[in-house]
C-alpha cells in the first residue's frame, strides 16, 4: 500500500514537470532553423573575437614589461638522453651547471671562472649575404 500512495504523490508532480518542459520547448519550436543559425554564427565570431582581442593584449602588455633587465641567462645546454639534459646557466656574474631529469633540478658545479664561448659571437655580414644568395637562388630555381 505504501508503494501505490508514493506513486501517486509522485504523479502530479511529474505531470507539472511535464507541462514546464513543454513551455519551455514551445518557443524554440516557433523560432526558425535560419534564426538559430544565424544566433549560433553570432555566438561564434563573438567568442572568437574575444579570443583576438585577449591575444593582442597579451602581446601589449608584454611590450610594456622591460626585458632587458634579466638576470638569469641559459648559456648553453647538453642533451644526455630523452630527458635528462645539463644546463650552463649564468646568474650575474656566476655560472652554474645544472642537471636536469623529469621530476628533479639539481646544481652540479659552481663555476670558479665563467666559461667564455668563442663560437657564441654573432654571425658576420658576409654570412648574411651568402645566405641570402643561396636563398635567392633557389626561389629563382623553383619559379
Amino acid at each position: 500500500m505504501p508503494r501505490v500512495s508514493l506513486l501517486g504523490l509522485a504523479l502530479p508532480f511529474w505531470a507539472v514537470a511535464a507541462e514546464s518542459a513543454e513551455k519551455a520547448a514551445t518557443p524554440l519550436a516557433d523560432s526558425t532553423t535560419g534564426g538559430q543559425l544565424a544566433q549560433l554564427l553570432f555566438g561564434l565570431l563573438l567568442v572568437i573575437g574575444v579570443i583576438f582581442l585577449l591575444a593582442w593584449l597579451v602581446r601589449r602588455v608584454q611590450q610594456i614589461v622591460p626585458r632587458g633587465g634579466q638576470v638569469i641567462k641559459i648559456v648553453a645546454t647538453q642533451a644526455l638522453g630523452p630527458r635528462d639534459r645539463l644546463v650552463l646557466v649564468q646568474v650575474g656574474g656566476e655560472q652554474i651547471l645544472l642537471g636536469l631529469t623529469p621530476g628533479n633540478i639539481r646544481a652540479l658545479h659552481v663555476m670558479a671562472e665563467p666559461v667564455h664561448f668563442p663560437d657564441a659571437e654573432p654571425a658576420s655580414a658576409e654570412f648574411a649575404q651568402r645566405l641570402m644568395e643561396l636563398l635567392g637562388k633557389d626561389q629563382k630555381d623553383k619559379s
